[in-house]
């Protein structure tokens, strides 16, 4: 199957990543996924939230929003309504889930660092593109900290990334554009470390059921398509590897 922008259905979207994308962050990037482009910065804050204080452990979290004209039509901003929109909340909340899921809190001392992702320009796919993105701002972060001796070792257990494979058209893709997306029959995203394990699967009949034998294509695909984005943030953590 070829699709509407040429790409077979198991390739990605061109991705280009922009490390140090914001001068005075901790830790930055902009990474540009297809027509997707969000903005991913670090800040670190000498203190940890309530529940934590006096445990000697650290704590990750994120903040999500999209720029008016990200879309077609102009979304309002959350500020402009007087609450976080409930899609932000839940994106926000699956983004901060995953970077959690990759760090050794213990190693951070009580130090919170705060992932936030503003998507400049959406074309489906932003709270995927924005996990992969943080976890490369954060360990730039993390690398500065160390390197300033704030933190004693890189903090991280793993590589964290996540992609989205849809059923468009009776067919399974990876990393759907919008028009895809847009039009699927069901959506998934899929978030995975670097050891093989799943962090957390989404998956959304959007017009019909799906059966156990469809999943396990929908993960095999968005597997070796997470395998290609470890490979992507390596080629910036770590290029002399």
């Amino acid at each position: 199957m070829q699709r509407g922008d040429g790409r077979n259905f198991n390739q990605l979207r061109p991705i280009t990543i922009t490390p140090g994308f914001q001068s005075f962050a901790e830790g930055s990037v902009l990474i540009e996924q297809g027509k997707t482009r969000v903005i991913c910065s670090v800040s670190m804050e000498d203190r940890v939230p309530q529940f934590l204080r006096n445990r000697g452990t650290g704590w990750v979290t994120a903040e999500y929003s999209m720029l008016p004209r990200s879309t077609v039509t102009r979304t309002q901003r959350d500020s402009s309504a007087g609450k976080i929109s409930g899609r932000s909340q839940e994106i926000q909340r699956l983004i901060g889930r995953s970077l959690r899921s990759c760090v050794d809190m213990a190693a951070l001392g009580e130090r919170s660092f705060i992932v936030d992702c503003d998507v400049i320009q959406a074309d489906a796919g932003t709270r995927t593109a924005s996990i992969t993105g943080s976890y490369i701002a954060l360990y730039l972060a993390f690398k500065k900290m160390v390197d300033m001796g704030i933190l004693s070792k890189m903090p991280f257990t793993s590589q964290v990334a996540a992609v989205s494979v849809s059923i468009f058209r009776g067919n399974i893709v990876l990393d759907p554009c919008y028009d895809e997306d847009f039009q699927a029959e069901v959506d998934f995203n899929l978030v995975m470390n670097d050891r093989g394990e799943f962090v957390e699967i989404q998956g959304t009949a959007e017009g019909k059921a799906f059966s156990r034998d469809t999943l396990d294509q929908v993960l095999k695909l968005g597997e070796a398509g997470i395998r290609q984005l470890f490979d992507i943030q390596k080629g910036i953590t770590q290029p002399q590897l």
